[in-house]
């Protein structure tokens, strides 16, 4: 998009661009209304300690508070007690710095973000198969040219509607558009084939896909042979996946799986994509992997027109855990108990190696922990509502509520912020500069419209100022020990150039490189694809070429076997529900429930149901339900419709408060990935 500024009011207009052609869904067209939102903060605030209010402070009196609590809870319990909860949505370069924060700063371990929410399976499935995690390994564009698209556990006609316009041009192309998912959503009734499986049974119908391919004779042999390892132990293990198996455990049909399958394997071009249906659950990464080797077996990764790739789910999804935010991670997407990286990354940000934390804990399990005997005691929050979008929310809430500090930036009072001691404005994205990188790792600029209002200040500045009143309030030792607050601001500064200057050297050499990538050259090329080592060299719209990303350069195959959901449909509890979002809402709501033309559009929670089930309990459309589970219940609207499954009900994830979904969804999470088991638990329903 862009932006224009007349007589101070900001208008969005649509530009070409390769990725979304100039489309926009509802929420962006409607974006600028909240820059000068009535609610919007401007100023911090402080908790009052005698009446528990939240009231206006000066920057000063904010920055002191945060110095002053940080510095003393460290001195009692160690520099792990304090924590840091980034987002999905931070430009790079915050996200860069957040990470830089909290582990030379603070040097704390325990750093992780919102993002381990969205797509952590996807991304341990990509690495552990490919050997890089980049959402899409090829341009967007490719879905228009493939004679097959099966996408897995993905609405996009609400939850990215400029992408659906790949898969419009892919089925007037002649394409097939299959899609999977336990609602008949605005993107299944479009697509040629609707697979409609229970819920937490993805993994049993690639399994059965595979098996059906292996069956006919489909598998490309060569490339199995010349490109990848481990096949032979996948095919022994989905030879149990007959398809009648697969159909009585997830009520796909036979007839269905086999004409999916055959659309796959007949195929020239191919494409299979997979998003939070499949990925949100306890079992999430081995469901990807599931997929990720039939697309293998099928030839499909490194082909154009063909390849596996998985949708990003929030606005910065893939640069957001690229380089740094996430627990156990170092920039350009370094491990960081390797020790190689650490040596690398110590020497750009000017620290001894020995002194940068080790891993800390994937989100859900830094969230539960917080205000326990041995978890940290504070937690500074940047671009993230966790009250309304963490499972078991009303438990991760009273965690929250037991801190001894907890600092929250945002740009709006969110449910998080509403409970913080102190609370820091920031600018908004028209009001600062910085890049992004879109699900397809294309690299873009977002260019500053305007300042932001008096009083606000972007994170960039605020960490920037954190970091040298920490050090003022820090025994000088060390290199730094003759000027640690100059050391200190020189170590972070506040213009994103600069901290993008800093990225590219420490994401050099790293699986996601950007070392060649300047302002100057996304510019010129309307983004920049990573890798892209070197600034004459050519970036990487299309990984798995000629090799993968491994040492041998081969994929590897990992046989991966459908388990249970983590709750089980009971007597108590004979329902299993599921959540997602809608067209005119996004992620908490924070933003979006305050847009006029959004809340229009999508006023308030509901709790769809199928009309048999609804005529079963009593429920008439609009009807208040109770949505109960072991954990806590929703209170919402019924709606109902025939496109959900009768043994299923589905709720949005949007809002906070009585119809928060949250308060229901099970908290287990998959091993590999931390991922939380959003898509299903085991509830009743009643009306309320």
């Amino acid at each position: 998009m862009v932006l224009r500024e007349d007589a101070g009011a900001v208008t969005v207009l649509p530009r070409q661009f390769p990725t979304n052609r100039g489309g926009l869904c509802q929420k962006g067209w409607t974006a600028a209304e909240l820059l000068d939102h009535p609610e919007r903060l401007t100023t911090p605030l402080l908790r009052d300690p005698h009446t528990g209010e939240l009231r206006p402070a000066t920057w000063d009196a904010a920055l002191d508070r945060i110095v002053t609590g940080i510095r003393a809870i460290q001195r009692e319990s160690g520099r792990d007690a304090v924590a840091v909860f980034g987002g999905g949505g931070l430009t790079n370069e915050k996200a860069y710095t957040l990470g830089k924060f909290a582990r030379i700063a603070l040097r704390t371990r325990h750093i992780d973000y919102n993002g381990r929410f969205c797509m952590s399976s996807a991304a341990a499935a990509g690495l552990r198969a490919f050997g890089v995690d980049r959402g899409l390994p090829f341009p967007l564009a490719d879905l228009a040219r493939a004679d097959t698209v099966l996408l897995v556990g993905a609405n996009p006609a609400e939850t990215m509607p400029p992408m659906v316009r790949w898969l419009t041009e892919q089925r007037r192309n002649g394409g097939r558009l299959i899609v999977v998912d336990p609602r008949a959503t605005a993107t299944a009734r479009q697509a040629d084939l609707h697979l409609q499986p229970l819920p937490g049974t993805d993994l049993a119908v690639a399994n059965a896909l595979l098996h059906i391919a292996l069956t006919e004779g489909w598998i490309e042999q060569a490339y199995v042979a010349e490109r990848t390892t481990g096949f032979p132990a996948v095919r022994r293990s989905v030879a149990a996946w007959w398809p009648a198996r697969a159909e009585q455990l997830s009520g796909v049909p036979v007839a269905d799986l086999e004409a999916t399958a055959r659309a796959l394997g007949t195929a020239g071009r191919a494409v299979i994509l997979t998003a939070r249906g499949a990925e949100q659950h306890a079992k999430g990464v081995d469901t990807v992997t599931a997929y990720v080797n039939l697309a293998l077996a099928l030839g499909l990764p490194g082909r154009p027109g063909s390849g596996y790739g998985c949708l990003t789910g929030q606005g910065n999804g893939q640069g957001g855990r690229e380089h740094g935010q996430k627990a156990d991670q170092l920039p350009g997407y370094r491990h960081i108990d390797d020790p190689v990286a650490r040596e690398h990354v110590a020497g750009v940000w000017g620290v001894p190696a020995d002194e940068l934390p080790g891993p800390g804990v994937p989100a859900y399990q830094l969230l539960d922990s917080l205000g326990t005997p041995d978890g940290p005691r504070a937690l500074l929050v940047f671009g993230s509502n966790p009250v309304v979008s963490a499972p078991r929310a009303a438990r991760v809430e009273g965690r929250l509520r037991g801190l001894d500090l907890l600092v929250v930036a945002d740009l709006l009072l969110s449910e998080t912020a509403a409970l913080a001691d102190v609370v820091l404005p920031t600018a908004q994205w028209a009001e600062e500069d910085g890049t992004m990188t879109n699900l397809e790792g294309r690299v873009l600029r977002r260019r500053a419209l305007r300042q932001p209002p008096p009083g606000v200040r972007t994170d960039l500045a605020i960490l920037a100022d954190l970091a040298t009143r920490l050090a003022a309030a820090e025994p000088a030792t060390g290199p730094a020990a003759a000027d640690p607050v100059a050391t200190a601001a020189a170590r972070f500064p506040t213009d994103p150039a600069a901290v993008f200057a800093e990225l590219r050297r420490a994401s050099a050499g790293g699986p996601a490189d950007y070392a060649g990538i300047s302002w100057s050259r996304i510019d010129d090329a309307d983004g920049v694809f990573w890798p892209c080592p070197t600034e004459d060299g050519p970036d990487t719209p299309r990984l798995f070429t000629d090799r993968f990303a491994t040492p041998d350069g081969r994929a590897r195959f990992h046989p991966v076997d459908h388990r249970p959901a983590a709750e089980p449909v009971c007597a108590d509890y004979p329902l299993h529900f599921t959540t997602g979002r809608v067209l005119a809402q996004y992620q908490s709501g924070t933003q979006t429930r305050r847009v006029d033309a959004l809340r229009r559009a999508a006023p308030g929670a509901f709790v769809e149901l199928h009309p048999d089930l609804a005529a079963r309990l009593g429920i008439d459309d609009g009807d208040p339900v109770r949505v109960t589970s072991r954990r806590g219940d929703l209170r919402a609207p019924a709606r109902l419709s025939p496109t959900i499954r009768p043994d299923t009900v589905f709720a949005p994830f949007h809002w906070s408060g009585p119809a928060r979904a949250n308060s229901v969804t099970n908290d287990a999470v998959d091993p590999i990935s931390g991922m939380p088991e959003f898509k299903i638990c085991a509830v009743r329903v009643e009306k309320a």
